[in-house]
């Protein structure tokens, strides 16, 4: 199984941290990295977003519901109490403004990357991926709110 590097995790922690305090006015902190499988329970949002080009895989965004109402709030300027079609799609737009950010970030090192349109995920679920590691970095809020930021891919060099 390849293995992942700070090459390949930074630029989504560049872009994750960038949006999230120019979008939702967040400061955020970066939590301690650990390898692990996607494992979500009942009450998990996940973004879903595929990566072709110079490098290959996933990127993955999971929120608890709470943190997903809250960041669906600071998106929108307003209170969501609960998920729905305006808040899912503010949360997936979030996905695509860090890995299309993502991606102009890995040009700069001059790697193409290209990003698949977000997949919304719901409730318990479990996703590994056999042909590299997946690194979940911890994003965290406002002390103790935490957005799980899984990236699982490999050079296609």
């Amino acid at each position: 199984m390849a293995d992942l590097n700070a090459n390949h995790v930074n630029p989504f922690l560049i872009a994750a941290t960038k949006i999230l305090k120019e979008t939702c006015l967040i400061e955020t902190k970066i939590g301690k990295p650990s390898v692990k499988p996607m494992v979500s329970t009942h009450d998990m949002y996940i973004i879903m977003i595929g990566i072709t080009g110079e490098m290959s895989g996933q990127a993955m965004i999971a929120f608890e519901y709470s943190i997903a109402c809250d960041i669906a709030s600071k998106m929108c300027m307003m209170p969501i109490e609960k998920m729905d079609e305006l808040s899912n799609s503010a949360i997936c737009e979030l996905g695509n403004m860090i890995m299309g950010n993502a991606a102009t970030v890995f040009s700069t090192k001059g790697i193409g990357i290209d990003i698949t349109p977000p997949t919304l995920c719901t409730g318990s679920i479990s996703i590994s991926s056999s042909f590299t590691t997946n690194i979940c970095i911890p994003i965290i809020y406002e002390d103790n709110k935490i957005i799980e930021v899984h990236v699982a891919v490999k050079d296609n060099h």
